[in-house]
């Protein structure tokens, strides 16, 4: 016989302390009376000062997981949440913090994880560079369709009867891949994304075209993708799950006579087992296949496929920092001065073409295809001549031969993804010897184990956080590395 599973318990009048790791708070707590010392609760959705019950739902051997059941005295610091589907949808867990704060934990987090991890001299953490804008940053957002729309747990207690048809066009609950909550406004893109998603949803209730039902892999409507660009244009791309061409072009027929506005109107036809449209032909139905985006004097095409930063003025401001580390600033570079720059992790070649002008050349390298294809047509739409850009996987296309091929570099700029840079990627750094790094990272807990790989050689001289993503836990950081002498 099974043995019963005990009862986790619920813990009153507890006091949150603090915020940790993933955007949750946390509460030091004894969960018995008999507990030697209190262990760590981490709570999401509560703000550091709040007075709370917390019902334990996970205990490991060191911390513990919980929610909160009763807010009994709420924070001086917590705000009331902008967006009616908060703690629901899971995107954005800070709405409940203003935003000033939200910037100082931040700041917390990234001097935490250089400090515990790195353990490298470090200088003063200047403060996090907030958002030029707190709400509408996003200039992409992409949406699920679903027959099965998800439910809270109070709407079901509730015992009211649903009006709606239970279909479901919006974003999928946190660890659950099936369940789609339906949302009718989002505070994180310009409101027109709001009118375009909330029309194509009542246009396709209203003509019965079947929603994807996504275990059995079946139905029309897949998933929704609106991009709106700083320059106002917008590309809507719609994935079908069947190839159905009368249904098809009647609704996308309709999306662009009641949005002439849209730039870019495409589609996909995805009958595979998963929502990735990265080997899936993009048709356009109306326009270019590609809206751009504009920096400085700068274009900057995007198509269906590409990556770009999704706060387009706060990229604006990263790759300031980034420029102004690398000693690239317009204002500063004289023409014999210009140095010769790689990029590692170029992406599309957005940092590569941001500096070029100020470079005596620029050597982009990232592992996509597509994305080095984006790299040199952004290189030639904007007249510049002085990039080259190489497709592989870092560790084998950076190696000694490659560098002595194409020059040592001054200044080297590194922007990986979240795991960070593999080892021999970081020995062929050492080994190429800059005289300055910029090291431009979505994860600070990475990059502080990568600094600590290279303080034999360099030196921390600049830290600036950067928050691309406000009423998230999620922050970039800028680091400049000097080589010792």
């Amino acid at each position: 016989m099974a043995r019963k599973r005990k009862e986790l318990p619920e813990i009153h009048n507890v006091e949150v302390t603090g915020v940790a790791a993933e955007g949750k708070a946390l509460a030091r707590v004894r969960l018995r009376e008999t507990d030697e010392s209190p262990i760590v609760v981490f709570i999401p959705y509560a703000a550091p000062g709040d007075i709370v019950d917390v019902k334990i739902d996970k205990k490991k051997h060191n911390y513990a997981e919980g929610h909160v059941t009763r807010l009994i005295k709420p924070s001086e610091s917590r705000r009331e949440p902008l967006c009616s589907s908060f703690g629901t949808c899971g995107g954005c867990r800070w709405q409940h913090l203003p935003y000033e704060e939200q910037l100082r934990h931040k700041h917390r987090q990234v001097t935490d994880a250089l400090e515990r991890i790195a353990k490298v001299e470090l200088p003063e953490i200047k403060p996090a560079l907030g958002s030029r804008q707190e709400w509408a940053y996003r200039n992409k957002m992409e949406y699920t369709f679903s027959d099965k729309r998800w439910r809270t747990w109070e709407d079901i207690r509730s015992g009211k009867e649903f009006q709606d048809n239970g279909t479901a066009l919006g974003f999928h609950i946190p660890g659950a891949f099936d369940k789609v909550l339906h949302i009718e406004k989002c505070v994180l893109q310009d409101g027109k994304g709001d009118e375009i998603r909330n029309f194509i949803y009542d246009y396709a209730v209203e003509n019965g075209f079947p929603f994807f039902n996504i275990k059995e892999n079946r139905g029309l409507l897949r998933t929704l993708m609106i991009r709106i660009a700083s320059t106002g244009q917008i590309m809507v791309c719609l994935t079908f799950g069947e190839d159905n061409p009368e249904k098809i072009r009647k609704i996308m027929s309709a999306i662009d006579d009641r949005f002439p506005e849209i730039t870019s109107l495409l589609y996909v036809i995805n009958l595979k087992l998963n929502d990735s449209i990265s080997d899936q032909e993009v048709v356009p139905f109306k326009g270019p296949d590609y809206i751009e985006e504009e920096m400085e004097d700068l274009k900057f095409r995007i198509n269906a496929k590409s990556f770009y930063q999704t706060n387009s003025l706060q990229a604006y401001e990263l790759y300031k920092v980034a420029r102004e580390f690398a000693g690239l600033s317009p204002d500063k570079i004289t023409e014999g001065d210009k140095p010769l720059v790689y990029d590692l992790y170029t992406g599309t070649g957005t940092i590569a073409n941001f500096v070029a002008r100020q470079a005596r050349q620029v050597v982009g390298i990232e592992y996509v295809e597509e994305a080095i294809e984006d790299a040199k047509l952004n290189s030639r739409i904007n007249g510049i001549g002085n990039t080259l850009f190489y497709a592989g996987d870092m560790k084998d296309v950076l190696t000694d031969e490659f560098v002595a091929e194409h020059g040592r570099p001054d200044v080297m700029i590194v922007d990986p993804p979240r795991a960070g840079m593999h080892e021999d990627v970081v020995k062929v750094i050492a080994n190429a010897a800059p005289e300055v790094i910029v090291y431009v990272s979505c994860n600070p807990a990475t990059q502080a184990r990568d600094l600590a790989l290279l303080d034999n050689l360099y030196r921390v001289t600049d830290v600036q956080p950067v928050d691309m993503f406000p009423h998230t836990h999620h922050v970039e950081n800028v680091v400049r590395l000097e080589k010792r002498k």
